[in-house]
């Protein structure tokens, strides 16, 4: 059985609605990378999505943040547009990438807004041909700025994590369009029309403790950045299995 969720020190709910998640300005920051000089970092990471990382559309877009953006796992999922500033090398166009990880020492300590990028992402910071020789110079300045996540053709998914029971339910978000980020979400059980908030454990990771809870389960999500809601009807099945994935006929960006 998994880890009751009132005993893990995370389970808090969330802080109210921030800022908004696309913007036009941007804000400087330092970058640097880690994993395989064309890898995509590490597998799975601070936000729990696991091998996702390593496949489309997350594959050599990821990145690790500090504290500041990483937000004890709220900023999971969150986009970034980056742009290194040193035109003998970088290229002027910038790079898009999902948050999945943390960072939370060296260069991302001391209250510092930094990225620790894939290698991949990281190498395409540099004009063709230079990836390597920018690699070579570790930390870097960039700018960068929120934008909208996109996930063509995907909607969003909800994985039931391991340990999940009709007791204690975790659920992992996956591909969630828009904003990227979760600030609060609601489960309703079965021929009920009450919505039961479900708590934030780390990363991209809530979990409900009652029960016996009945499925099938909608699930109703509310972005951090801007409040934004959508409501995915039965997206859980009855007899629904724990590691399985039940993907909505929803996205934020549709």
């Amino acid at each position: 059985m998994g880890i009751p969720c009132y005993f893990l020190v995370s389970c808090i709910l969330l802080s109210p609605v921030a800022a908004a998640a696309v913007s036009q300005h941007w804000s400087p920051a330092t970058a640097t990378w880690y994993g395989s000089p064309e890898g995509d970092g590490s597998d799975g990471g601070a936000c729990g999505y696991g091998s996702l990382v390593d496949v489309k559309p997350f594959r050599a877009r990821v990145g690790a943040v500090s504290p500041v953006l990483f937000k004890g796992g709220e900023g999971c999922g969150a986009c970034y547009k980056v742009r290194c500033l040193d035109r003998s090398i970088c290229s002027r166009r910038a790079v898009t990438v999902i948050i999945t990880d943390e960072c939370p020492g060296g260069y991302c300590s001391g209250g510092r807004t930094h990225f620790d990028l894939s290698g991949a992402a990281f190498g395409r910071l540099a004009v063709s041909g230079d990836g390597g020789q920018l690699r070579n110079r570790g930390e870097i300045p960039v700018i960068f700025r929120r934008t909208p996540c996109k996930y063509p053709g995907r909607n969003i998914a909800f994985h039931v994590n391991e340990g999940s029971t009709n007791y204690w339910l975790s659920l992992l978000v996956e591909f969630e369009g828009g904003d990227g980020d979760v600030g609060s979400m609601h489960i309703r059980e079965a021929n009920s029309n009450q919505w039961l908030e479900m708590s934030h454990v780390w990363g991209a990771n809530w979990c409900i403790v009652g029960g016996p809870l009945q499925g099938p389960f909608s699930v109703k999500l509310t972005t951090l950045s801007t409040g934004k809601t959508l409501s995915a009807r039965g997206v859980i099945p009855q007899n629904w299995a724990v590691k399985a994935t039940y993907t909505s006929r929803l996205n934020f960006n549709h």
